[in-house]
């Protein structure tokens, strides 16, 4: 599943601002051609560990600059332009992800980007800043900054984004990917569930039935001891079935079988430090799977929320149209959330991945932070009226 991280997109941009672009692009075209060295080495070197490093330094670098690259040329352009990339496995070494980056098809794109933006590119950027800086009369700047900066951003687009066929290839390979990946995942929640089974409610009913056993058998010979037995046998039976409804809230929580994901997402926020707003307008419940999917998504976004924003409120949004299940949870933090440093928001990424769905996130620097996630799917018949209110 992609993620993309976005901010607001100013308005069309001026002649001037277009000059900035191309000023910014000129600029960078100096460590794009030191990145692009150290990767082509980097590559060759890869047998070695110091090839290895290279490109752990180069490739991250380099796709950094191509994403500056794309966002101006999404805003000469005015359409928004995603950068497509493969994320690396969660915890993935250095030859993993390593390995991620040479499978990823945009990682050669890049290459070939940085080849034709520091020839043709280059050269298109540099005259326009030229045609406002020397020209006198400023007539051909005027005339000639838009135009030119359109092709520039047209050959950007054109090494930096898929077109729609290649778009459809790439969407089928990363869902081939993230079904394998939410498999995997499935097992490894299965063995937990089985060891915490095992090692919890298990051991403590085999504990209680001993205890009764030994009951029985005093009962005729010490009856206070049997008494106290039975009394160990009832508390360890307690016990137990508080395992038992530990391990099944972590695969369905009650509240989300019986309120629906609306009130299920309202309990949580319940629970949280600061006032959370909760807004819902479903008019129905998406299938089971989906629903336990978008509710612990929800779930770690308010984790993320308690945990790191700094906030003094919070919000999610539940919305269902054309088709799509749509939840925005926002606060207004301190910003700054990178869904790549964390384990939770990778998890989210997983669990979403699984159908179809996917994550956007805007966190600028002091905030707010909004968190979006898309998951396609149909709604059953209804079950609650929509409604709105802070938790």
């Amino acid at each position: 599943m992609g993620v993309m991280t976005t901010t607001p997109e100013p308005g069309p941009p001026g002649r001037l601002r277009l000059t900035g672009y191309a000023l910014l692009e000129v600029l960078l075209a100096v460590p794009t051609l030191a990145l692009f060295v150290l990767t082509v080495v980097g590559g060759v070197a890869a047998i070695a560990w110091v090839g290895l490093v290279m490109l752990y330094v180069s490739v991250p670098a380099s796709r950094w600059i191509a994403d500056r690259h794309r966002r101006f040329a999404g805003r000469t352009l005015g359409i928004p332009v995603p950068s497509d990339y493969r994320r690396p496995r969660e915890g993935a070494h250095l030859v993993d992800r390593v390995t991620t980056w040479a499978r990823d098809p945009m990682t050669w794109r890049d290459l070939g980007w940085a080849l034709a933006s520091m020839t043709i590119g280059f050269a298109l950027s540099l005259l326009t800043v030229l045609l406002l800086v020397v020209i006198v009369t400023g007539g051909f700047w005027w005339y000639g900054a838009e135009p030119i900066m359109r092709a520039r951003a047209r050959l950007d687009l054109y090494f930096l984004t898929y077109g729609h066929t290649e778009r459809l290839e790439q969407r089928v390979q990363v869902l081939t990917e993230s079904r394998a990946e939410s498999i995997d995942h499935s097992a490894t929640e299965l063995r937990r569930i089985e060891r915490d089974l095992h090692d919890g409610a298990q051991a403590r009913l085999v504990a209680a039935s001993m205890s009764l056993g030994l009951a029985e058998d005093l009962f005729a010979t010490d009856p206070e001891q049997a008494q106290r037995l039975v009394a160990e046998a009832r508390s360890t039976t307690g016990a137990a079935l508080g395992d038992l409804r530990s391990v099944v809230r972590g695969i369905h929580p009650p509240v989300l079988a019986d309120r629906g994901l609306s009130g299920a997402v309202e309990a949580l926020a319940l629970d949280m430090a600061i006032p959370v707003t909760v807004e819902h307008d479903l008019d129905g419940r998406p299938p089971a799977p989906v629903e336990s999917a978008v509710y612990f998504a929800i779930a770690e976004c308010l984790a993320n929320t308690g945990k790191h924003a700094e906030a003094a409120h919070g919000w999610v949004d539940l919305r269902h149209r054309d088709g799509v299940l749509t939840a925005v949870v926002g606060d207004d933090g301190r910003g700054g959330a990178e869904p790549d440093r964390g384990t939770g928001m990778r998890g989210v990424m997983r669990r979403l991945s699984a159908f179809d769905g996917t994550m956007r996130v805007s966190s600028p620097d002091r905030g707010p932070t909004v968190v979006t996630l898309e998951v396609p799917c149909a709604l059953s018949s209804p079950k609650t009226t929509p409604s709105s209110g802070t938790a």
